[in-house]
């Protein structure tokens, strides 16, 4: 098998990309503008959007590959974790057209997409790949976790947040403030030009021993940091400076991230002690392009004597082109589905879904 589309349609952006011979040819992102006026993401927006986009996404992304449909081998979709909605769309795709061109289907754990993000070749690219077993933090809109990574599709869980994720308390953080939505970019840019010390914000969990991340109440004390700029506590009526703005994002961005990185500590701790031959720190999810996270993680790597990793910024949000490689490493242990199955808006990351019956309709 050599060539595989690869779909991802989990949450509000609508992807499809080309993978050949091990190389992702072409990545096609179409992003959901109509949730900026909402400040969030709205689900069912969201999947009417994706039954507008997935269509011209797909034949762009075999455009861009320079490949023909009869050249496709395989399609790997993503099924889950995600919105049930935005899945319905993707999966339904995925079976229509592996359908109609007699191939085989190939489910694909998002989140186990985003680590394997880290492999991704492209033709003429330079990559550094990390070895097993490695560290990662995968942090995203609605995942904060940190993980051993065995293998290509065994992953062991050592923390996660209990109760929002980092890239969620960055939205809606932003949509306190009154930041356009998604507000992660936003912050990031905001908090250039801020004082990350004027504001004395909490670090959740920090003081426990294990692994488990918070940032309910991050998020919380933003929201009493504007409410306190209205004379009413209504954070509507709030009359706040570009330059408090700014100071705010810059505190919320260190917290958040002094946080990530406290607890990425502890799990190394964990992961020098069971796994000495451990090399590797490796940055996953959405969150993960964010440069100051990165460089702050860089900066622990070094402290700690490990090589730290990070995908390109393109493959860091969701994309097909992680749901193609992830595909591909499903195909070669010969993981395929058939089409009797659902989208899955929860699949842990660390469970090992069982080996799917038939090849559902293995290309001839």
């Amino acid at each position: 098998m050599t060539v595989i589309l690869g779909i991802e349609s989990s949450c509000d952006d609508t992807s499809a990309a080309i993978l050949k011979d091990g190389l992702v040819l072409s990545n096609v992102i179409a992003s959901q503008k109509v949730h900026e006026a909402y400040g969030g993401g709205v689900p069912e927006l969201a999947s009417r959007a994706h039954q507008q986009n997935i269509i011209p996404v797909v034949s762009e992304a075999i455009k861009r590959a320079g490949i023909e449909v009869k050249d496709i081998d395989a399609v790997a979709f993503t099924r889950g974790p995600g919105l049930l909605g935005s899945l319905l769309v993707g999966t339904s795709f995925a079976k229509g057209f592996a359908l109609a061109n007699h191939l085989p289907m190939i489910e694909v754990n998002h989140l186990q997409a985003h680590i394997l993000a880290n492999f991704i070749k492209e033709p003429g690219v330079e990559s550094r790949q990390p070895s097993f077993p490695f560290l990662t933090l995968l942090v995203s809109g609605g995942n904060s976790q940190l993980i051993v990574v065995h293998d290509y599709l065994k992953m062991e869980m050592i923390g996660q947040t209990i109760d929002d994720a980092a890239g969620e308390a960055f939205d809606k953080c932003a949509k306190v403030m009154g930041l356009p939505y998604p507000g992660g970019p936003i912050i990031e840019k905001m908090a250039e030009l801020g004082n990350e010390n004027r504001f004395v914000l909490p670090r959740p969990l920090c003081n426990s021993n294990d692994c488990n991340m918070s940032f309910s109440g991050l998020k919380t004390a933003v929201r009493k940091i504007i409410e306190s700029y209205a004379p009413d506590n209504n954070i509507e009526h709030a009359i706040i400076r570009k330059q408090d703005i700014a100071d705010i994002c810059a505190g919320f961005q260190l917290a958040a991230t002094e946080c990530l990185i406290h607890k990425l500590k502890k799990a190394i701790v964990t992961y020098k002690t069971k796994y000495p031959q451990g090399k590797d720190i490796v940055v996953s999810g959405g969150v993960a392009s964010n440069p100051y996270l990165r460089r702050k993680l860089q900066e622990l790597a070094d402290l700690e004597g490990l090589a730290f990793s990070a995908p390109p910024i393109k493959f860091c949000t969701d994309n097909g082109g992680m749901i193609a490689w992830a595909g591909m490493e499903r195909a070669l242990k010969g993981m395929y589905n058939d089409l009797d199955f659902k989208p899955r808006p929860r699949w842990p990351l660390d469970e090992n879904a069982p080996k799917a019956a038939g090849a559902g309709g293995v290309k001839a």
